[in-house]
């Protein structure tokens, strides 16, 4: 049996190192960028190591796929604490939560808000017509909503929440009531995190690297260009490398693609009504700013968040106080993310103009740089959230509707199901997708049903 793989981001690696451990046949994946990760890789930048963005390896991640993970990275796996902040009416609050420090640095203007939000909703009817906006202000008033969530959702999604779907709210939202507001609360005091000695990356690396002993093929710098099928099952995946064409013929196909793209991949072509249906499903794009500065480290804090819409980008991380490395002494990277659409004149910026774009977001938010910046370097994902629009069931139960005929076709991952889920889970999802095949080549589709229904519950730690 050849098994296809699709894609090299979390999900992929996970599926491809189940696979080759199970020796269920030869396993071959197809990947377009130049090595194993996705929008979970890393990269050296400046003799540093740094991340696609901010990631973390959460302890809620299952057990099997923890003990994987700790077995093939040893001790380059390290446990660290969560040490950031959020800027909110320009006050810092450490972030996560901690009872003290929102006592004493939170506006009292806005705990007295809070506190009457509370008070009021027991007053409040639930909305007949649901949205991300009525489900969190009905869940922890508008105090909380308007400063924080509200505009923070613009910022991410490019949407006023109330064009925002309730699931985006149940699903990307943690402590989404004031009960499971004070749960996290009480649980801030054990705030930790794994996260490998090279950057979030080695986790997927290290899953490649064991894969390929296995037997796995790895096909870097592969563009997947189209699906052949017969309307039952896929038998052939073509793709572009090095300006070259090729082919696999394949026996089963686990694909971590956008769902989107996936049905546009399709030949013969899925009907009208589909493709219009992946037309109508959308992501948004996010630009990562790095910037390497002369100095041992910019601050003690692994993130600041910038809820508020007059700060362009929505966090910054700073690698170095992920992995707890000191070397190399005397310079740093800091990595903005900036949430923005492809066809907005931000994806066209400089690099020049986006580090200043930085530089002038820092000054104004009152930490500014105090040292030389070495150099500037970007990187764009044009894939980067899944946007729940209001009405997003309809166009992605009709993809995944005509996508589920496919006999030896399995679409999995944050983006094969558009969900709004971590690494982690991506990882939980590749084993349980592993789990469902047989060694004749047979998929337990009751089985993988039961796990699909299972995703649903995800909630993304945050």
């Amino acid at each position: 049996m050849t098994l296809a793989v699709l894609g090299a981001g979390p999900a992929g690696a996970g599926a491809a190192f189940q696979a080759a451990r199970r020796k269920l046949g030869r396993t071959v994946v197809l990947e377009q960028r130049d090595g194993p990760g996705g929008n979970a890789g890393s990269f050296d930048l400046e003799g540093l190591r740094v991340d696609y963005g901010s990631h973390r390896l959460h302890p809620a991640c299952d057990a099997r796929v923890l003990a994987d993970i700790t077995a093939l990275l040893g001790d380059d796996l390290r446990i660290r604490p969560r040490h950031g902040r959020i800027l909110l009416r320009n006050s810092w609050i450490h972030f996560p939560l901690q009872a003290l420090d929102l006592a004493l640095h939170l506006p009292k203007s806005f705990l007295i808000g809070s506190a009457a939000d509370i008070v009021r909703k027991r007053f409040v009817k639930k909305p007949v017509d649901e949205s991300f906006a009525s489900v969190l202000e009905a869940g922890l008033g508008r105090t909380i909503c308007r400063d924080f969530y509200f505009p923070f959702a613009r910022k991410l999604w490019g949407l006023d929440p109330m064009h925002l779907s309730p699931v985006q709210a149940q699903r990307r939202v943690s402590a989404n009531t004031p009960g499971r507001m004070l749960r996290k609360l009480k649980r801030a005091g054990t705030g930790r995190f794994y996260y490998p000695q090279r950057g979030y990356g080695q986790i997927f690396e290290r899953l490649h690297e064991e894969a390929a002993i296995q037997g796995a093929e790895f096909l870097f710098g592969s563009k997947v260009t189209g699906m052949a099928h017969d309307g039952r099952r896929v038998s052939r995946i073509c793709y572009e490398q090095s300006g070259s064409s090729g082919t696999v013929d394949c026996d089963f196909v686990l694909s971590t693609l956008p769902i989107n793209l996936l049905a546009r991949s399709m030949r013969p072509q899925a009907p009208v009504e589909v493709l219009e249906a992946a037309g109508g499903m959308s992501f948004r794009a996010m630009i990562l700013i790095y910037l390497v500065l002369d100095q041992d480290r910019f601050s003690e804090y692994d993130a600041h968040y910038f809820p508020e819409e007059r700060f362009p980008i929505s966090r910054l991380s700073e690698p170095k106080n992920y992995s707890g490395v000191s070397e190399p002494r005397g310079r740093t990277a800091l990595c903005a993310e900036l949430p923005c659409d492809t066809a907005s004149s931000a994806w066209n910026m400089s690099d020049a103009d986006l580090g200043d774009l930085v530089r002038d977001v820092l000054r104004d938010a009152g930490i500014p740089l105090r040292a030389s910046i070495r150099k500037v370097v970007t990187r764009r994902l044009a894939q980067a959230y899944p946007i729940y629009k209001r009405g997003f069931e309809v166009p992605l139960a009709q993809v995944d509707d005509w996508l589920g005929q496919f006999e030896n076709l399995v679409t999995f991952g944050r983006q094969g199901l558009f969900a709004h889920d971590n690494a982690h889970h991506a990882l939980y999802m590749a084993y349980c997708a592993v789990d469902c095949m047989e060694s004749n080549g047979k998929f337990q589709w009751a089985r993988w049903k039961k796990f699909r229904h299972e995703f649903e519950s995800h909630v993304v730690e945050d």
